[in-house]
């Protein structure tokens, strides 16, 4: 195996860095450098030893089962070598699977975005409950969802919202939401029983960090308004809501959460750090053309990712051909990370056969 020598040098490197922690010199920058490092080594040494560990065992046996006279030692050696070597592929997989190239913004926070698509007031219904099962998601998580930014409709639909969702390995599970969410539902206002389409896109975006993105301050038109609820009402009577446009990209974001116009321009300058970020990401994804072959899906927010049928209780991921008829538990968010993890799970498969064409 061509990776044994760096598997040999990663348990080193671990060994090491569990002794410079041990020994409490370090300063506090540097411990949490070494902390994080030794974080992201844990998990393949923890297999690497295992595997390691295993081959030891298997040469022992072999030489045994070899030179082994004693018949029923012998048998033993044999049943214990086969045990052992049918463990061997899957650790392998696992180890390969983890030495994967890993997407630096795996393991930020993330900011959703739900917006309505065609299809009126039932696209913002639909809107509100996706809303609702990424809330609930998180809480399964144990991450934190905060809304940012919310414009309702009177109904309760969600026309646009925008959330930062804090936690561990937040971007790594939810990057894949991002695309066309399709809905085929009858509407409560329905009186015929006719099923409707409609759709919401949702964006999720790598929350970057001021060290990953610099913005100039002459870069950016601020303007501030007053705030306003569903249907035009006036939320606050203070010029408090905040609109920022990034002159060179033409982007704007807005936020008009807070009662107070500092929170709201440091929510929207987080938001628009986070867009800016993105948008690097795409550039560098859309130059490495090998690499988009093996991504789940084009990454294209414009891309149709899901149908959503509840006449037939029917879930289905177009990306990977995945059909479950369990929505009301997916839309609940309890087996939404059966869906996530069918899409990780492609995703490295993908990326594994195209290393090894």
């Amino acid at each position: 195996m061509s990776f044994l020598p760096k598997l040999e040098k990663m348990i080193v490197r671990h060994q090491h860095l569990e002794e410079m922690l041990s020994q409490g010199t370090l300063s506090s920058e540097d411990f949490v450098k070494t902390s994080k490092e030794l974080a992201e080594l844990s998990d393949i040494v923890d297999v690497a030893k295992v595997l390691l560990s295993h081959q030891n065992e298997i040469k022992e046996l072999q030489e045994m089962v070899a030179e082994g006279t004693d018949i029923e030692i012998k048998k033993m050696a044999e049943e214990e070598l086969r045990v052992l070597e049918k463990k061997i592929p899957d650790l392998e997989k696992q180890i390969k699977i983890l030495l994967l190239p890993k997407d630096v913004a795996d393991t930020k926070n993330a900011i959703l975005e739900i917006r309505a698509g065609t299809g009126g007031d039932e696209a913002a219904l639909f809107g509100a409950t996706l809303l609702r099962m990424y809330q609930r998601y998180a809480e399964q998580q144990k991450w934190k969802l905060e809304i940012l930014d919310l414009s309702e409709t009177d109904l309760g639909g969600v026309k646009e919202c925008t959330a930062t969702v804090t936690g561990k390995n937040v971007f790594s599970r939810l990057k894949f939401e991002s695309g066309v969410h399709r809905v085929q539902r009858v509407p409560e206002t329905e009186t015929q029983g006719r099923v409707h389409t409609s759709a919401a896109t949702v964006a999720v975006l790598p929350e970057a960090e001021e060290v990953d993105i610099h913005i100039e301050e002459k870069d950016l038109r601020i303007d501030v308004f007053r705030s306003s609820g569903p249907g035009g009402q006036s939320v606050n009577t203070t010029d408090s809501a905040v609109r920022i446009t990034h002159l060179p990209t033409g982007l704007v974001v807005q936020q008009q959460d807070e009662k107070s116009q500092h929170k709201n321009k440091a929510k929207a300058l987080k938001v628009l750090r986070s867009r800016l970020y993105d948008l690097e990401r795409e550039k560098v994804q859309s130059a490495r053309s090998q690499d988009r072959k093996s991504q789940v899906g084009s990454g294209d927010r414009s891309e149709r990712i899901r149908t959503y049928n509840f006449p037939q209780g029917r879930l289905t991921d177009h990306r990977i051909n995945l059909t479950l008829y369990k929505l009301e538990q997916i839309i609940n968010g309890d087996a939404l990370d059966e869906v996530i993890q069918a899409l990780i799970t492609e995703d490295q498969a993908a990326r594994l056969s195209s290393l090894e064409e």
